[in-house]
């Protein structure tokens, strides 16, 4: 499960981060309103933790952005502002649910369990992401198919596995260890040279002659993919 930590206070975040990842979630962080907005946008999350209080756009505007955009991840409001008036304006604006600094982390896991046991009619997430793009390069989840310019393109398990976590989020950098863990499994030997095998096919198969690469290399850091210059 991926969640998406919002909280510009760097103890509070680092503690998040930490108290998460130990119980088995994957996290990402945004430290402003504008930046959370942002990655959001790119990246498909099973819930977002939301300060409201925040630099740049506050957490009630990123809510509302992101229902705008009907956007129906679930959102879990963190703030310190536990007036009843506070707690209805988060709500209206589209959280799910708020919960009042200070708090214990075992009311947070509990949430959090809470949000993702709601049934899928209240947040239809798969059909929010059931189609990746970039460019003219289409991954459709719910077909496990893909296509460029209308064209389909045949790709093996792995591949098409590959090329989801890539296109999950343009524009991100995957390090090559992520990639490994995602794909493959944490069990692969980190020394193997699978991904750059596999990088290659999926270039031979998705590029098109002449123009630049959708998958670019960053040296020495990993991959990313992104609509071509």
């Amino acid at each position: 499960m991926n969640l998406l930590i919002v909280e510009d206070d760097p103890r509070v975040a680092d503690f998040l981060q930490r108290g998460l990842r130990a119980e088995g979630y994957r996290v990402s962080l945004a430290s402003d309103g504008q930046q959370a907005l942002a990655v959001a946008r790119a990246e498909a999350f099973s819930i977002v933790l939301l300060d409201v209080m925040l630099p740049k756009m506050s957490g009630i505007e990123v809510c509302q952005q992101l229902r705008a955009d009907r956007n129906p991840v679930p959102i879990l409001m963190l703030t310190a502002m536990g007036t009843v008036q506070d707690r209805v304006t988060g709500l209206r604006c589209g959280a799910d649910d708020y919960l009042i600094k200070p708090f214990a982390f075992d009311e947070l896991l509990a949430r959090i369990e809470s949000l993702m046991r709601r049934p899928a009619e209240i947040h239809p997430r798969h059909a929010a992401i059931a189609q990746l793009k970039v460019g003219a390069l289409v991954f459709n989840r719910e077909k496990m198919r893909v296509n460029r310019d209308s064209q389909d393109i045949s790709l093996t398990a792995k591949e098409l596995a590959l090329l989801e976590l890539l296109m999950s989020a343009p524009g991100r950098l995957f390090s090559r260890e992520r990639i490994l863990s995602n794909v493959w499994g944490s069990h692969e030997d980190p020394l193997t040279n699978v991904v750059d095998v596999y990088i290659r096919r999926l270039r031979a198969k998705i590029d098109e002659q002449g123009v630049p690469s959708l998958i670019q290399t960053v040296r020495g850091l990993g991959y990313k993919i992104q609509e071509a210059a």
